[in-house]
This record gives C-alpha cells, sequence and structure tokens, in this order.
C-alpha cells in the first residue's frame, strides 16, 4: 500500500478521488452521489474561494491500481483566526473495512498537521460552513438529507482505533406531524398587532436580492455558536450560489418585524431522487433528473431556522414555528427533515423536541491532539 498527495491540477487525480464512493456503495440503496461538479470545484484550487486565504490537501491510499481510502486535510486560517484556535479538520473519508488502510489516511492528514505546526485535528468538517458536519453514527437505514453525508457504520470504530476521541454530536430527524393549534392562535394574535409580518417570495431573482441581509442576520443569530465561521465575500458568493441552485421560493420566508429582518426559513426540496439518477453527472440527462426532483418533492429538508433573541420574547417564536409548519403542509410533502441540529445548541433542540421531531440520524465529530 501507498500513500500519496494528490495533484489536484491533473484531471486523472481528480476522478481517482472521486471514484471510491461508487465503488463502496455500489449496492447501498442509502447512498446518494455528490452534486454534479462539487469535488471537482472542491479540488479547484485556482476557482475555489477557500483557497484565497486557506491551505488543503486531499490525500490516497492506493494498493496497485485500486484506490483504497481517500481523506481530505483542511487548514482553515480564518476559522483558527476567529476562534484563537490551531486546529485542523478532515473531510471526505472513505475506506475499505481494513484498519491498516484508516491508520494510513489518518496518519498521513496527522503529518500534514505536524509539518504546520498544528496542535489538533477535528473532523469531519469541510472548506465551507455549509458542508455537512460529521460522519453518520447512528441512522444507517435512513435517507440522507440533499448533502448530507452518508457513510459506511465501521467508519467510527477506524476512526476511534486512531486514537480519536469525540468531540460533538449534530442531530438530524424528522417532522411528520403538525404543531399543536394553539401555536397558530398565538401567532395570528402576534400578526394582528401590526408589528410582525412574514415576507414571502415568488421568485429565484425576488431572493437573491434578499440573501445578503439573511446572511448578516444569520451571523447575528449563530456567531457565538460552536464551530461557527464567517464567510468571506468570495465564499458568500459561492454560498449564495448553491442556495439559489437548490432554493425553491415556496419554502423560504423572512420573519420582519416592522422593517427589520428577525428571524428566516431556508428550506430546500430534497433531490436525492434526481441525484442517484444523474450518478454525478449533469450531461446527457442527468440535469433532467434533478429538475424533476427539485420541481415535484416528496420530502423537505429544513436547512436553518432561527430568531434572532431580541424577538423571541416578542412572540417572534410562535409566528416562526407557525410559519414553518404551513411551509411543510404542500399537497405532495410527506415529511420534512430538520438538518443538523448541534447537540450544544440546547434553545434549539428544544424547541425542535416541542415540535415532536423524531430524531432518527446523528453525525459525530471527533478530535484528536496532536
Amino acid at each position: 500500500m501507498e500513500t500519496r498527495i494528490l495533484e489536484t491540477s491533473k484531471k486523472k487525480d481528480v476522478r481517482l478521488f472521486k471514484s471510491l464512493p461508487f465503488n463502496l456503495y455500489r449496492e447501498n440503496p442509502y447512498w446518494v452521489p455528490p452534486i454534479p461538479g462539487e469535488i471537482e470545484f472542491s479540488m479547484d484550487k485556482n476557482r475555489h474561494p477557500f483557497y484565497k486565504h486557506s491551505e488543503a490537501d486531499f490525500i490516497v491510499v492506493k494498493s496497485g491500481r485500486d484506490i483504497l481510502g481517500r481523506i481530505l486535510v483542511i487548514h482553515n486560517k480564518n476559522y483558527c483566526e476567529y476562534h484563537k484556535e490551531n486546529t485542523a479538520f478532515f473531510f471526505y473519508y472513505e475506506a475499505v473495512e481494513e484498519q491498516q488502510v484508516a491508520d494510513l489516511l489518518l496518519s498521513a492528514a496527522q503529518e500534514w498537521c505536524k509539518k504546520r505546526h498544528i496542535n489538533e485535528i477535528v473532523g469531519s468538517r469541510g472548506l465551507l460552513r455549509s458542508a455537512c458536519i460529521g460522519l453518520l453514527v447512528d441512522g444507517f437505514d435512513q435517507q440522507p438529507a440533499t448533502g448530507m453525508t452518508y457513510n459506511l457504520p465501521y467508519y467510527e470504530k477506524q476512526i476511534l482505533n486512531c486514537g480519536f476521541e469525540k468531540f460533538s454530536d449534530h442531530y438530524s430527524g424528522i417532522l411528520e406531524t403538525h404543531i399543536n393549534p394553539k401555536v397558530h392562535e398565538v401567532a395570528r394574535k402576534v400578526l394582528s398587532r401590526g408589528k410582525f409580518s412574514v415576507k414571502t417570495f415568488k421568485t429565484v431573482e425576488e431572493m437573491k436580492t434578499w440573501i445578503p441581509r439573511v446572511d448578516e442576520i444569520h451571523h447575528r443569530a449563530f456567531s457565538e455558536n460552536p464551530g461557527y465561521v464567517p464567510s468571506t465575500p468570495d465564499e458568500f458568493e459561492d454560498l449564495a450560489g448553491n442556495i439559489l441552485a437548490l432554493a425553491d421560493p415556496r419554502y423560504v420566508k423572512a420573519i420582519m418585524y416592522e422593517e427589520e429582518i428577525a428571524g428566516f426559513i431556508i428550506a430546500f426540496p430534497n433531490i436525492n431522487r434526481g441525484l442517484r439518477f444523474a450518478r454525478s453527472r449533469f450531461y446527457p440527462i442527468g440535469w433532467l433528473g434533478l429538475l424533476l426532483a427539485k420541481a415535484y418533492p416528496s420530502v423537505i429538508d429544513i436547512e436553518v431556522v432561527g430568531m434572532l433573541p431580541e424577538y423571541q420574547g416578542l412572540g417572534g417564536n410562535a409566528l416562526l414555528y407557525s410559519e414553518l409548519d404551513k411551509t411543510i403542509s404542500g399537497p405532495r410533502i410527506k415529511r420534512a427533515e430538520i438538518v443538523q441540529v448541534d447537540e450544544r445548541n440546547v434553545k434549539s433542540k428544544s424547541d425542535m423536541d416541542n415540535m415532536n421531531v423524531v430524531w432518527n440520524k446523528t453525525h459525530r465529530t471527533f478530535r484528536k491532539v496532536l
């Protein structure tokens, strides 16, 4: 076996890194291929905005022509500066069921860190804040939300055997039942006072003009959360592009207090059916499967639900959750999924518990001090 850092400018190496999951999950009904172009963009150090301020490398373990494992190791200097930490991350971890492969991958990642005088490594966490956090440790018989990691059950054991420990958990769950009607009554009373209102959207173009304002509120609402890092302007442009590509105006709302945004709901149609059809290719007809999956979803992924603290005691939370309930009540919608609530965000998890969310997936991050 050999360990090698890939040359991301070579198409052959990009294809090599991308290929392993298609072999590992060939017969798995739950794994979903990545969005077309995602891996290629992540590996493009000339185009991806992350590489303007930080560094990362893509590492594989090979035996002859066979790729047995892969990992991305990341030094996000902006994150480290924001949190006053000296931390690296790993992402895109995949390996065959051989502990030796895991040992080689994670040893290579740790050596990469030591050369840069980094004193801890945490994973799984990606290049941008919008990436899935953690590896799946519970819920292997459940369909993932769009863009969320699905992995094999033995990964946790491989990583623990390499000296890592649990760092934090993020929970996802399904919302199949409607909230207590009393919440809607409270929301109507809140609206009748005239201070609060609900901003809905008719077109993606209309949403585009509001994204900078929503990002500002997102920063104010979540900047104190563990693991948060603000985006650079270029990263925000990429993030906004991803939101607009997946977004459907029916599932995005802003809660207004007079002229100010007090809270927001950002949900996406789950396009997993289209991603399986496309198999990570837009052409020749992958785009059609993605288009149909977006237009006619049966599952909604609720990515962000947030209300600024100063408005919660004024009835803002009741209005937020009333609108969330309405958002997932479309004629074709069978269920909604609440995506990745940090266990350390006790308030958000408690609110979701009160809405009868059934937690059915756990993504875990692991940490090792070097």
